[in-house]
């Protein structure tokens, strides 16, 4: 069981740098009042932030800080379970998280989360949801039982059977599956590589043994096939070194050619100059009698003369000119023909080329041909083959015994794994639960006054009937049946944790709950439950209504504004 002894705080949202402290454990009752805004929730923030670094409300941690001090933030709660006394220091601003075990501090060489996961699994054996469901009834952002997923609904339940262990066990289960996986799948592999080895043997020795008249004759075969090949390899090889003899006589330097084409393209393009020349001097006489410039009469004598000259100029220069065009196209078709036959001549040195490397080749096999041929003739050592076989026999009936092995842990593996879910031993265990949860549920809202018929599922489904057999789901009430609803359940799973001796603790926080949707007699009814919860329960209400309530609690604990910060006092 874990006995909640004390909780303090200080810089901790609205108080500031002096330090808060309530004694969780003195009092079997304790009333905390105050108007909004004073503070009086802050311990459910304080609690959850201290053990398990989020607050009970949607607040983020960085706005938990005091908004005028700024820094400074710490909490401290203090617990025991059995013989072991417990500390949980945490802060921020600077951040600090330190657990103590009987005054010693917790190894801090491991990361913080490491830490946490052990307070929470190891120590408190609750996790944040488990916790608000177990300790604490909220009216802001509490979300009750009925309201989680599934699966949260689950981890709760298993909380407090105490078989989260079954979970862990299931994680590292799969852990081993998985290497045992990876171990079985190297094993098939050197099985089967063992398997090959033993088969590999085995043919070399039947192929020693047989000595195989067939294989020796198509090498052979094929050593004859390939001195035809390379015989007409060397007959083509001479035939193509005729034609390259041939082609090389007949291919030549063109750069004579070369130099002469571009002597004659010069050539042209002056006479296509010149021509241009005397075109438009010739232009010029025969359209102009008189000067264009000066505007005096050109002399008929003369621009006559001038024409007949320039006429005979452009006639030679047309003359040259064809005769330059038919010296060019003829050099341009003999070096079109000596490019031609150059290829020509490339190709032909490239098939001898490759004519040697496939006489080389051809000769090269039949040279490996001819070792090959030599093996056969030998007489081999079949005893030391025969060793090498019972060797690799036994390796393989070792491999196989192994492999055995490891197959036989995976299939046990698989067996245990199927156990370990939550269809297996855990279902069971739940289902042996399910009518205790069924009947405490339905005695609590009896207790209250409510007449419905509520059961849960081993999916932890509602199934609620009234009298006269109505079925009605969870989210059809009222608030004031819901709470109701939520109150049985908290009751309920308390009860289960003390039978259990798992998640069983002394605290019990209701925060608002008779603030909200009950009626006068729904509270009486409550009130009437609080009062037979035994004196191992250290309960808790934060409420307005302080004047109603208060004659009814052994303590009352009031919280203010003073000056901006939240102050306590006890009103007993």
């Amino acid at each position: 069981m874990i006995t909640f002894e004390s909780i303090k705080w200080k810089n901790f949202l609205s108080t500031g740098d002096q330090w808060t402290e309530i004694d969780l454990s003195s009092t079997m009752s304790t009333l905390i009042v105050g108007a909004n805004g004073a503070g009086k929730s802050t311990m459910l923030d304080a609690l959850c932030f201290g053990l398990f670094n989020k607050p009970f409300r949607k607040v983020n941690k960085g706005q938990l800080v005091n908004s005028i001090n700024e820094k400074g933030l710490k909490v401290e709660v203090c617990f025991s379970i059995g013989k072991d006394d417990y500390r949980v220091f945490r802060g921020a601003k600077p951040n600090v998280f330190e657990l103590y075990k009987n005054n010693k501090m917790v190894d801090q060489d491991a990361a913080t989360k490491d830490t946490q996961k052990y307070l929470e699994q190891t120590v408190l054996k609750l996790n944040f949801k488990s916790f608000t469901q177990v300790v604490i009834l909220g009216s802001s952002t509490f979300v009750p039982f009925m309201q989680l997923p599934a699966s949260h609904r689950r981890e709760v339940i298993e909380d407090l059977l105490d078989i989260q262990i079954f979970s862990n066990m299931n994680s590292l289960l799969k852990d081993r599956i998985r290497n045992a996986i990876n171990q079985d799948r190297d094993c098939q592999h050197l099985l089967k590589m063992a398997e090959e080895r033993v088969n590999s043997q085995a043919k070399l020795i039947g192929s020693l043994q047989e000595v195989n008249d067939t294989r020796r004759q198509e090498k052979e075969d094929k050593y004859e096939e390939n001195i035809h090949r390379i015989t007409e390899c060397k007959k083509e090889k001479e035939e193509k070194e005729e034609f390259v003899k041939e082609l090389e006589l007949e291919v030549f330097d063109t750069k004579e050619y070369h130099e002469m084409l571009a002597d004659l393209r010069q050539k042209k393009s002056d006479v296509t100059s010149d021509l241009k020349v005397i075109n438009k001097e010739l232009s010029f006489f025969k359209k102009h009698e008189n000067c264009p410039t000066c505007h005096q009469h050109i002399d008929e004598t003369l621009r006559s003369a001038k024409i007949e000259l320039l006429t005979l100029q452009g006639q030679e220069l047309s003359k040259a000119m064809g005769m330059h065009k038919q010296q060019l196209e003829e050099s341009i078709a003999v070096i079109e023909k000596m490019d031609e036959k150059a290829l020509e001549l490339r190709e032909a040195r490239s098939d001898v080329s490759l004519i040697d490397k496939d006489i080389t080749r051809l000769e090269y096999d039949n040279n490996e041909i001819q070792r090959q041929l030599n093996d056969l003739k030998s007489t081999p050592n079949l005893d030391k083959e025969r060793d090498e076989l019972d060797s690799l026999e036994n390796d393989l009936a070792k491999t196989q015994k192994d492999c055995a092995g490891v197959s036989r842990q995976l299939d046990e593996y698989h067996v245990i794994g199927t156990l370990l879910k939550d269809s297996g031993i855990k279902r069971q265990i739940i289902k042996k639960y399910v009518p205790v949860f069924n009947t405490l549920i339905n005695k609590y809202l009896h207790n209250m006054d409510t007449f419905f018929n509520f059961t849960l599922d081993e999916e932890f489904n509602e199934v609620i009937k009234s009298r006269f057999r109505d079925e009605f789901t969870y989210s059809s009430f009222s608030e004031g049946e819901k709470q109701k609803i939520d109150l049985a359940l908290l009751f309920t799973w308390r009860e289960v944790a003390r039978m259990k001796n798992s998640v069983a603790t002394n605290l019990l926080i209701l925060d608002e709950v008779f603030d909200s949707s009950l009626d006068a007699s729904a509270t009486s009814e409550l009130l009437s439950i609080l009062r037979g919860l035994g004196e191992g329960t250290n309960l808790f209400v934060i409420s307005h209504k302080g004047d109603i309530l208060a004659d009814k609690f052994f303590r009352t604990l009031k919280f203010e504004k003073v000056n901006d910060f939240s102050k306590m006092s006890d009103d007993s």
